[in-house]
């Protein structure tokens, strides 16, 4: 490309030069050689000044060609090498569909809603079915038609959480426990009854083992022969497929509810050493439920002849029993929405509620 050149000359040999490169980064360099403020083709146009006129309308024509034959190669070359920058892109960032999808993982059960799972599993094999009623409750079907008193320390502001009055003047409040339910289904529809009522719960309460909102599972049986001996082979079956354990030992405690008689606490054998609690056969004694025959005047309130219907009803929290089984030292936690905490205790998506081979018969 030297000055010397005639344009047809360097012509030829700048469109050779354009051709040969390979690269965005080298093209602009030769266009700059080229037609830069320096370059060979700009110096030519320069030198037309010092040319005479007869000879400076021939060169100028000559001069003007070669600038259009090196700024359309340019364009060209360039529009070549986007469209292979291109290509090679695509041939690099391409997916193929052919293959099956890579599996990722996408999310959690979270124990509380594989806890849910097991336990409907379980008193499902039993024959129970799922009832459901509002959070938002009244005086009459919280406390009232489960024989509260109303001095009970219940129905105390420290306990629950009380909500204005409706247009017509009851008393509302976040349900306590989901006993509600049980009521709602006696007043409802006719007997017998065989449900459970899974659901969340409130309380004016948080520390290690508490907090304002939590879950409880209740169930109930109401016929004409259901006693005592039935409550309790219910429970026993529950607890030792619950826990996996086919001898878990059951001890059946008397205590006090207002709305069972007699009543009973229930608590399952273990054993703690070196910190640790292990569920099943050992020297100790941990409580899990509550639990009684139905009170008279519940199935009075709910409009039943309690000479006529009886049955059982428990209560357990659900994650009382799922810390139990899988180990969770702080009830907190469960409401903390830590990813680390739920990809640690949490279950795959395609994971089933186990019965443990079935419910003892």
């Amino acid at each position: 490309m030297a000055d010397l050149e005639t344009p047809e000359k360097l012509t030829v040999d700048l469109l050779a030069e354009i051709a040969g490169v390979s690269d965005l980064a080298s093209l602009e360099a030769v266009r700059i050689r080229a037609l830069g403020q320096n370059g060979v083709v700009t110096r030519l146009m320069k030198g037309l000044a010092a040319l005479p006129p007869e000879e400076r309308k021939a060169q100028g024509q000559a001069n003007n060609a070669v600038k259009r034959a090196v700024s359309q190669a340019i364009e060209t070359r360039k529009g070549a090498l986007d469209a292979a920058a291109l290509e090679a892109r695509l041939a690099e960032e391409r997916i193929d569909v052919t293959l099956p999808v890579r599996p990722e993982a996408t999310g959690f059960i979270h124990p509380i809603s594989q806890t849910m799972d097991e336990l409907m599993a379980i008193f499902g094999e039993m024959g129970f079915t799922v009832a459901e009623g509002p959070d938002v409750e009244d005086d009459f079907h919280n406390f009232t038609a489960l024989n509260i008193p109303e001095d009970h320390p219940a129905r105390q502001m420290h306990d629950t959480f009380y909500l204005p009055s409706d247009g017509a003047g009851t008393a509302k409040l976040l349900r306590t426990h989901t006993s509600p339910v049980q009521i709602r289904t006696m007043m409802s529809t006719p007997p017998p009854y065989r449900i459970i009522a899974p659901g969340r719960t409130y309380r004016c309460d948080s520390d290690i083992t508490h907090t304002p909102m939590f879950h409880q599972i209740e169930g109930l049986v109401i016929d004409k022969a259901t006693h005592m001996g039935h409550l309790k082979g219910c429970l026993e079956d529950f607890c030792r497929a619950y826990f996996e354990v086919d001898d878990l030992p059951l001890r059946f405690r008397p205590s006090y509810f207002p709305f069972t008689e007699p009543s009973c606490e229930v608590d399952i054998g273990c054993a703690r050493a070196g910190g640790e609690l292990r569920i099943g056969a050992g020297d100790d004694w941990l409580e899990i439920l509550g639990a009684g025959m139905v009170h008279p005047n519940v199935l009075v309130n709910c409009g039943l002849d309690p000479g006529v219907w009886q049955g059982f009803a428990f209560g357990l929290g659900i994650e009382r029993v799922a810390m139990l089984k899988y180990g969770i030292p702080d009830l907190r936690t469960f409401f903390e929405s830590d990813i680390r905490w739920l990809s640690h205790y949490g279950f795959a998506a395609l994971d089933q509620p186990s019965l443990v081979g079935g419910l003892a018969r």
